[in-house]
């Protein structure tokens, strides 16, 4: 009988063990570990906080990481956002995230109560972009007028559109003078993607000069070693670069995409890629947009160098900013042995890749 109450008390005593256990591990051994990781990304903990707070925030803080550290949307436009005087933290972070500039608004409001942010937010008239990640938009939000103004380039914009974005960046520069400047030093390509903090007294020149010196910098003598071995110049691997920024979605792709396009050069097939097309064709007043999609065929068949459809090997020039990724896939190219690619079926992004042209049309949807 003894034994048996024994057993039936070790079996009661076993959940209150586990929950010892973890009570253990998140006031005792979690509070020294997890806050390391958060605290490199996020910064360190308000000091207001107490210690059953910041353990919550913390734990929360590991599980939004992704939604914090990257865009809502790369590629998506620059636009106004207010913030009223009085308006709550909550109300602020459910706001931006109606407008598509941060992913998640509970992450979001999370981040502001962990790095106090919540009590600092400031009211006033802000130009924010999906480009920017939950945590610099939060620190945009401290000061509606800084004394620096902030430009972001997306990879994949043609000189207009970087052109568009300068004037919303703060800067008192025209879209008409920045890009007349631009066109007359042949800057298109060589504007590097990324998010530049710039003096408010950056004039036109100033601001082509930090951009085209940021591509310079970023260009390594590996990634040139890699573009002479493919017998290109630089400027022909910024042209190559570009059309590959417009084809490829997925970055993991690119690789294999640009040596679809090395493949065809090699054979001397045309190119036939889109982009050069859209590029040609400029801005399409009646789709509101830069990019013509889709192409009708009497769009494929305009008369322009950019038309690859038409002339063989690169177009004259690049047709939009490349990336770095895009710049180290024509540098490294993948080794594959396709000349075609077309989108897949599912919306996801990615392409299906094809030898022949017969298997190329058979790839094409349902």
């Amino acid at each position: 009988m003894k034994k048996s109450q024994s057993k039936y008390c070790a079996i009661l005593l076993l959940p209150l063990l586990v929950a010892l256990g973890l009570l253990f591990f998140y006031l005792v051994i979690f509070p020294v570990t997890m806050p390391k990781q958060i605290n490199a990304t996020f910064g360190s903990p308000a000091p207001n906080l107490g210690l059953v707070e910041r353990t919550s925030l913390t734990l929360q803080l590991y599980r939004y990481s992704d939604q914090l550290t990257e865009p809502a949307n790369p590629f998506g436009d620059i636009s106004s956002f207010q913030i009223i005087l009085g308006e709550s933290p909550i109300v602020v972070s459910q706001r931006l995230e109606e407008q598509g500039l941060i992913q998640n608004a509970d992450a979001f409001r999370v981040y502001l109560i962990y790095s106090g942010m919540d009590t600092q937010i400031q009211a006033g008239e802000y130009t924010l972009s999906p480009a920017l990640n939950s945590l610099e938009i939060a620190q945009a939000l401290l000061d509606p007028n800084p004394t620096n103004a902030m430009l972001v380039v997306l990879a994949g914009w043609r000189l207009e559109e970087v052109g568009i974005a300068v004037p919303t960046s703060g800067l008192s520069i025209t879209r008409e003078v920045f890009v007349d400047l631009a066109e007359a030093e042949s800057a298109e390509g060589y504007l590097l993607p990324g998010t530049y903090d710039l003096p408010r007294t950056t004039d036109a020149a100033a601001l082509l000069a930090t951009l085209r010196a940021t591509f310079e910098q970023a260009i390594t003598d590996e990634m040139r070693g890699g573009f002479e071995q493919q017998g290109l110049s630089l400027h022909e691997a910024v042209i190559l670069a570009s059309i590959v920024e417009r084809e490829a979605v997925v970055d993991e792709e690119m690789p294999i995409i640009a040596s679809v396009f090395f493949n065809r050069l090699v054979i001397g097939m045309k190119l036939e890629t889109d982009p050069t097309v859209q590029y040609a064709i400029g801005f399409n007043h009646a789709q509101g947009r830069w990019w013509t999609n889709p192409l009708s065929l009497q769009d494929l068949q305009i008369n322009s160098p950019y038309n690859t459809y038409i002339y063989a090997g690169l177009p004259p020039g690049p047709i939009c900013s490349p990336g770095i990724n895009a710049l180290r896939a024509v540098a490294f190219p993948a080794q594959t042995p396709y000349y075609y690619f077309r989108a897949t079926c599912d919306g996801s992004g990615r392409h299906f890749f094809a030898e022949t042209f017969a298997e190329h049309q058979s790839n094409a949807c349902p």
